[in-house]
């Protein structure tokens, strides 16, 4: 289904809503008392006046940008699950990061050096006092002022990683800390950040080891003399010194902790796709081993451009990595990047299948981008795999926009939706994109006709299809009805009943639920205000 349909089932949203509320209204009174729906508890009555309320109001201010921002920036918007946090921070703090940590900066190439600098080099102090430097490397590390011409946004946009690499490993507590900053200002309260743990090590043990198609015996040889658990244990205290650096910077801890600090974070490991079979063996197992042991780190992923020749030669190979690893770490969540493609970037034969094979044999809880899912082979019957199976979509819709060129109603978004495939909006690097959650939100709100309650379920999702501990507040996630113990609650009120709060105190991840639910009555409450 795509151009004119899209549209079409948009369209048909209020419209069916409306026609259905009246043919309800009709047909009530004729029908016996008992089959007639009974009244809603005084509190979710409650909710349901003020979430009309304020679709009313976001119907009202829909076509002014200004208010509509306002309007979204405060939503609270739950998490961000798609989310790398070398390309998340702002080129302005990796400018700021070279120049304190002494680096140079190729004026011809603009890649930032370690030190001497060499003749074309510059030190990257420059670019803090060189205004016009200082644009050449922001349209160099990131899709400021981009436009398509010799390079496309595909090839710019992998390519800024390279030129500010040297300038991103040293201090990613800082990062972390100007992200959640820019995550609490915007309504955010939930973070799952892609890192690559361990990398020089786990590089350097695969190119020892080199690869064995047995993969049982290949797990075999990591796992021998310790190596694998040395590279838990280097990549344990590294996220130690990173979170110490983050809870410094922002004060965690103290009596003026800084917004930052009331972000949830964890970690999903990376393995890099384009790299050695040997290499992604390695960094998908110590993925495993880390989100078994430590419960900072949560899942792995499959990261660089799915279209690299390596990334698909080795497709299939990958997923069957998964397919063997996850039964033997039960613990250990598996969200891929997979139909980060489309037509003219990779052959037909290319688009058929990546995303099914990620969830039926790769075994994915999650997919990034889902791009192509109309190319792959018969795509109504995945449609309905993938709602079935609950497997959520993580939508970064600038990052397609510039990466793939597709937007509007050439993106899979209401495709998804209007199959009941559960979806998340992400920023995915909005560093390197120059923009934040907000901008996703006012993206998908006016592309895509959402009411007030849309907006709220695609918030819910981020939460509920996070991957913190414990049973979910949700029965049913498709309508988002509380679980027993807290139905017929006030959601989000400061005294639950017995049986709610202790379903509260036994789960972090319903915490993060009644603690978003706590924001939304908050936020509806002050729409009248807005709107006097």
């Amino acid at each position: 289904m795509r151009g004119r349909e899209h549209t079409a089932v948009i369209t048909l949203r209020r419209t069916t809503v409306a026609a259905a509320a009246v043919c309800a209204a009709l047909i009530a009174p004729l029908l016996p008392a008992a089959a007639q729906a009974a009244p809603l508890p005084a509190a979710q009555a409650a909710r349901a006046a003020a979430e009309r309320r304020v679709d009313a109001y976001l119907d009202g201010i829909r076509n002014d940008p200004g208010r509509l921002r306002a309007f979204l920036r405060d939503l609270p918007k739950g998490g961000d699950l798609h989310n790398h946090l070398s390309g998340a921070v702002s080129t302005e703090l990796l400018i700021q990061l070279a120049d304190e940590d002494g680096l140079c900066i190729d004026t011809v190439t603009l890649t930032a050096q370690v030190a001497p600098c060499t003749a074309t080099a510059r030190p990257a102090a420059d670019a803090v006092t060189d205004q016009a430097f200082r644009r050449q490397v922001i349209r160099a590390w990131s899709m400021q002022d981009f436009t398509p011409g010799a390079e496309s946004g595909h090839d710019h946009f992998f390519a800024t990683f390279g030129k500010f690499g040297e300038a991103s490993w040293r201090h990613p507590g800082r990062m972390l800390a100007e992200v959640t900053e820019t995550m609490a200002d915007q309504n955010q309260s939930y973070l799952e950040t892609m890192l690559t743990p361990a990398s020089p090590g786990a590089a350097a043990l695969a190119a020892k080891v080199g690869y064995d198609p047995d993969l049982a015996r290949l797990r075999d040889k990591l796992l021998a003399d310790g190596g694998i658990d040395k590279l838990v244990a280097q990549a344990r205290s590294d996220a130690d010194q990173m979170f110490d650096e983050y809870r410094a910077t922002e004060n965690c801890g103290t009596g003026s902790p800084a917004p930052g600090c009331s972000v949830t974070v964890r970690i999903i490991s990376q393995a890099s796709r384009a790299s050695t079979p040997a290499r992604v063996f390695t960094q998908l197992l110590l993925g495993m081993e880390l989100a078994s042991r430590d419960d900072r780190f949560v899942a792995v992923n499959l990261v660089q451009p799915e279209d690299y020749p390596a990334s698909l030669e080795n497709y299939d190979l990958q997923m069957r990595m998964l397919d063997y690893l996850h039964p033997l770490y039960p613990k250990a969540h598996i969200s891929l990047h997979a139909g980060e493609l489309v037509p003219g970037l990779v052959k037909p034969e290319d688009l058929r299948s990546h995303i099914r094979e990620a969830v039926l044999t790769g075994h994915a809880e999650r997919i990034g981008h889902g791009v192509d899912v109309v190319h792959e082979d018969d795509s109504e019957e995945l449609l309905d795999t993938l709602a079935e199976r609950h497997v959520l979509i993580e939508v970064p819709l600038t990052s397609n926009e510039q990466i793939l060129g597709v937007s509007g109603q050439e993106h899979p978004f209401p495709l998804y939706r209007s199959h009941g495939v559960p979806t998340a909006l992400a920023t995915d690097d909005p560093g390197v994109s120059r923009g934040d959650i907000t901008g996703e939100y006012q993206k998908a709100t006016t592309r895509y006709d959402l009411g007030y309650r849309d907006l709220k379920d695609l918030a819910r999702n981020s939460l509920e299809y996070g991957f913190l501990p414990g049973r979910s507040l949700w029965k049913d996630a498709d309508r988002f009805r509380p679980a027993p113990e807290c139905a017929g609650e006030a959601l989000g009120n400061d005294r639950p009943g017995k049986r709610c709060a202790a379903l509260l105190a036994a789960s972090p991840k319903a915490q993060q639920e009644w603690r978003q639910e706590r924001g939304f009555a908050d936020f509806e409450a002050s729409v009248p205000r807005r709107s006097s």
